[in-house]
């Protein structure tokens, strides 16, 4: 195998290999953790009422998954099965608690915004799912490219929730005003209830852009709408 082969290649711990693309784009599109999973929801409603908090958020929950999940593959060997859990926990509120403070040296602004929802990253089942999941059992090449994966996942679907609701509520993105002074905001969609009816937007656009072509061709209903019926 070249040595260009070799580098889009991650190995797992069972010798198996893993192409580093697929392990990313599983987590951007595959199984996103916010439209295909449905995880993280604490943040996803009520932090991205603009797109500069949820960049903040998305990128403060991404660089503890991908820190998280490269300590956790480094010690696996070393951290016994008993207390796994616990250790998992305390390498996560670790890394939070690093974050928590270069966000408030960066901005006391947008760290007053975020509140709380950056100390709630420790119990994002996000992280704590990909590091008993898979970081535990991989190799460091293959748990960061599932933590940069997940990661930007997460950090897209935020970006894409705040920028709808930040457009449609002030007419503004990133502060800057787009739809003009004579544009009335809808207010509604500066609240977290606002949040609720975006991302059943972009679920529904999500799930019809997934579903495979010959399933539309024949007009035959999605995933989604079966367990509508069934409930």
């Amino acid at each position: 195998m070249s040595m260009g082969a070799a580098g889009t290649q991650t190995a797992a711990t069972d010798g198996s290999a893993v192409p580093a693309t697929d392990e990313f784009l599983k987590g951007v599109w595959k199984q996103n953790p916010v439209f295909v999973q449905v995880l993280g929801m604490c943040p996803v409603l009520a932090v991205s009422n603009t797109a500069t908090n949820a960049l903040a958020m998305g990128s403060a929950t991404m660089a503890v998954l991908v820190l998280s999940n490269l300590a956790v593959s480094c010690l696996r060997q070393v951290i016994p099965p008993q207390v796994r859990i616990v250790t998992y926990i305390l390498i996560i509120a670790t890394l939070v608690t690093i974050v928590d403070h270069l966000i408030q040296a960066w901005s006391v602004e947008l760290h007053r915004a975020l509140g709380a929802f950056i100390s709630l990253i420790v119990v994002n089942c996000l992280i704590l799912g990909r590091a008993e999941a898979l970081a535990a059992h991989s190799s460091p090449l293959r748990a960061l490219w599932d933590a940069l994966g997940m990661g930007t996942g997460f950090l897209l679907a935020l970006f894409c929730l705040g920028a709808v609701r930040e457009l449609i509520g002030s007419g503004s993105l990133f502060g800057v005003s787009v739809l003009g002074p004579q544009y009335q905001g809808w207010v509604v969609m500066m609240l977290p209830p606002g949040g609720f009816f975006v991302l059943a937007g972009w679920l529904m656009l999500f799930s019809w852009v997934g579903r495979p072509a010959h399933a539309v061709a024949a007009g035959l209903p999605d995933r989604a709408s079966e367990l509508g019926r069934k409930a």
